[in-house]
């Protein structure tokens, strides 16, 4: 098991460059099954969770190319469905929440799928019944063997059909849109997600032939075709990665540009951090942070305390909530931080309470945070990684600490962040891999 010895209290400076999105990589790979065309994607991330997913597409049996550095070609001319029945897909496909999106597409252009109850970050109740629900209204049967391991098969093709999500899932969304634009008729979905996300994978599915309206909205409508065809496709910078580095250059007090941020597409990311007192600059497509000693959190008009929560697009991503929260502990002023899509995802502020952070945990929900104001600064501490995003809250933590900090099980943070100590090292950090 990998670990982090990260050297606090050094002042970064510099350029860096955002990684390609993750969470948009995985549905566009899933996507190039729907198409026995070449499909060219550039800015993949090279992260362990998408090259795993690469990785199974060329055991199904899809022709892939790199043609550069972030660069590939993908040809699902001839997919290997009896794959789906060995025991190395299901090993696979457990050990990548991703995986949940390769139904829509294998359903849609094969007429069956299945899948073992995928993996992912532990942070609590992630129900697939939005995926399931929708997939059978459009005509799939499901059959569910055992506690966690998925069938579902098509007589003919699938159906059209109008639908209201129970809940706007990114994913159930894309995989219920890459179901049905090779279904019959048509099909109307309510309570979409929109999340840039899943507008990328849509313009890239209607530059392959598909016909779908409503992009960037809650409401979707599918026309299905017959068949769809290769393109060129390029991904979004990743957002999560740009807000990271916002609070990471905030809680060391470093001035760093972010490069080719694709600013209109952070929706209320920016301004979100500028509620804690952080300085930004727009300069074209990047964003500066310029060094600040100090930052205070904004109050509401009545001088009470600050709320930051979650939402589903275009309200704030559930996947910065731990930078937002880990940033707040250097602040001045207070700020109530509302988790409210995963039970989970705030245990981590023992390890931040531990190196001196004032945090109270009202509920699993809930977490206040009185700024320190850099009175006192955060002490290095042994602590380990316990999913993706709090990890990276936990290195932004170390990084602003004084003294040494040991991250065990930084192999989380690599699921989602493409070689962050080097990248962090080449401006000024001090971080070991061990």
């Amino acid at each position: 098991m990998a670990a982090f010895e990260v050297r606090g209290g050094r002042k970064l400076h510099g350029e860096i460059i955002p990684q390609g999105a993750k969470n948009e990589a995985l549905q566009i790979l899933c996507a190039v099954l729907l198409s026995p065309e070449p499909i060219t994607i550039g800015n993949v991330p090279n992260i362990r969770d998408v090259n795993k997913l690469i990785e199974l597409l060329r055991d199904l049996g899809v022709k892939v190319g790199q043609l550069g550095p972030d660069t590939y070609i993908f040809q699902a001319e001839d997919v290997r469905l009896d794959y789906l029945d060995t025991p190395q897909f299901v090993a696979q496909a457990r050990e990548l929440r991703g995986s949940v999106m390769l139904l829509g597409p294998l359903l849609a252009r094969y007429g069956r799928a299945q899948l073992p109850k995928p993996g992912g970050d532990k942070i609590g109740r992630r129900p697939l019944d939005t995926h399931f629900v929708g997939l059978e209204k459009l005509g799939a049967q499901l059959t569910i063997e055992g506690a966690d391991f998925y069938r579902l098969h098509v007589d003919g093709k699938l159906t059209g059909a109008s639908m209201l999500l129970d809940e706007a899932s990114v994913t159930g969304t894309a995989n219920i849109v890459m179901a049905a634009v090779l279904a019959e008729g048509t099909t109307t979905i309510y309570n979409a997600a929109c999340e840039p996300y899943l507008q990328q994978l849509c313009r890239m599915l209607v530059r392959m032939g598909a016909n779908i309206q409503g992009i960037g909205s809650n409401l979707l409508t599918i026309e299905g075709v017959q068949s769809l065809g290769g393109t060129e496709h390029r991904m979004l910078p990743d957002m999560i990665e740009i807000g990271s580095f916002i609070g990471l250059a905030a809680m060391t007090g470093s001035e760093i540009t972010i490069k080719d941020c694709q600013i209109p597409e952070l929706g209320i990311i920016p301004d979100t951090f500028r509620k804690l007192g952080i300085k930004l600059e727009f300069r074209g497509d990047d964003i500066h942070i310029p060094a600040q000693e100090h930052y205070e959190i904004a109050t509401y008009l009545d001088g009470s305390i600050l709320t930051v929560s979650d939402h589903t697009w275009p309200g704030f991503t559930p996947d910065l909530l731990s930078i937002i929260l880990v940033v707040a502990t250097q602040a001045k002023g207070t700020v109530l931080i509302h988790q409210k899509m995963f039970e989970s995802r705030l245990f981590f502020v023992d390890k931040l309470i531990d190196m001196g952070a004032q945090i109270i945990l009202c509920d699993p929900h809930r977490a206040t945070v009185i700024g320190l104001d850099r009175q006192k600064d955060l002490h290095g501490i042994t602590m380990s990684s316990p999913d993706i995003r709090a990890g990276v809250a936990l290195l932004i933590a170390a990084l602003s600490a004084d003294g040494t900090s040991k991250i065990l099980n930084v192999e989380q943070i690599d699921r989602g962040y493409q070689n962050i100590d080097e990248r962090l090292n080449a401006i000024g950090a001090d971080i070991r891999r061990v």
